[in-house]
């Protein structure tokens, strides 16, 4: 970290895919201005809708290995074959330098990368559907995913829900409006 940057908190909300996280990080987005979302680096294309530098920042393998090898990522991840994920340090002192806390919408084993990189100044919150198969159900509804992606994404949920202690909070997104006033509750308390 460079010294002109001071180290400020870090908000890391987590979850399998379908459990609501990004929902929730949107909302606590919204009701908090002392809050700056992390832009995650990803080689995957970008969805219909999706904008380079505001979802993602959408890197070639060869662009985003490159930037591994440089040591500029807090953490990265394969996430699924052949995609890769991860957090840059630019990303994290960018936020700091506008005196935010920086909050994650992220996969758990980033979220967990970053909770060891960052274990005092950070809370790490799991959120969690209600059970196994409204997870599932999710996925499917979403109709995101060809059904070689899907299958590969529900092995991954059922795989990550058995992460959910290894976090601070675990926050049950069984009914959205409890969720969010919940996800409030924690990001005030944390803010303070």
């Amino acid at each position: 970290m460079s010294p002109e940057v001071p180290q400020g908190k870090l908000l890391i909300f987590t979850a399998p895919s379908g459990a609501g996280k990004t929902t929730i990080v949107r909302h606590l987005l919204d009701r908090f201005p002392q809050l700056a979302f992390s832009v995650s680096a990803t080689t995957r294309p970008p969805r219909p809708g999706e904008v380079d530098g505001r979802d993602y920042h959408f890197l070639t393998p060869k662009e985003f290995a490159r930037r591994v090898a440089a040591g500029e990522f807090v953490e990265y991840e394969e996430v699924y074959p052949g995609r890769y994920y991860g957090t840059l340090h630019s990303e994290v002192h960018r936020i700091w330098a506008q005196d935010k806390c920086v909050v994650f919408d992220i996969e758990v084993k980033g979220a967990s990368n970053i909770k060891q990189h960052y274990p005092q100044d950070s809370l790490a919150v799991f959120v969690a559907p209600p059970d196994e198969e409204t997870l599932f159900q999710r996925l499917r509804d979403r109709s995101t995913e060809d059904a070689d992606s899907l299958r590969v994404r529900i092995a991954r949920a059922g795989e990550e829900l058995t992460y959910r202690e290894r976090f601070d909070r675990v926050l049950v997104n069984d009914e959205l409006k409890t969720a969010l006033t919940e996800a409030e509750g924690l990001a005030g308390d944390f803010l303070r």
